[in-house]
């Protein structure tokens, strides 16, 4: 599980540096309505962007195995205690009520030496 989580983080590290890369569709927009400088028309107003180039793919492919990596430390973490390592992740819910050892009871006061508010004898 310690080898996906590492995979997990590579896999995030590569998606924001290829998203950081790539240029954005409004860019290729502004350029192509004459805010580009050159101040030709280019033949469609988005660019003559055919198939998706290198980047876009591998963004593709990163963001695709993510994905499947944390489906399965979802799988991995809701199973894990029937997969044989059990391993205590500090909930109370999850740990057994343990009975208290038999002389701990002796320095708890019964209810009825307890005193309640209208049993209290007033000061003289």
């Amino acid at each position: 599980m310690q080898y996906l989580l590492v995979l997990h983080v590579f896999l995030s590290v590569g998606i924001i540096g290829l998203v950081l890369l790539q240029r954005g569709k409004g860019a290729d927009a502004g350029a192509a309505l004459g805010g580009g400088g050159g101040g030709g028309a280019s033949g469609s107003v988005f660019g003559s962007q055919g198939s998706a180039n290198f980047l876009s793919r591998a963004t593709a492919v990163l963001a695709t195995a993510f994905f499947i990596v944390s489906l399965t430390l979802a799988y991995l973490a809701a199973n894990r205690e029937q997969a044989g390592s059990v391993v205590n992740n500090g909930s109370v819910l999850s740990q057994p009520i343990e009975a208290p050892a038999s002389g701990a009871t002796d320095d708890i006061p019964a209810a009825a030496d307890t005193p309640v508010s209208g049993d209290v004898p007033a000061a003289e």
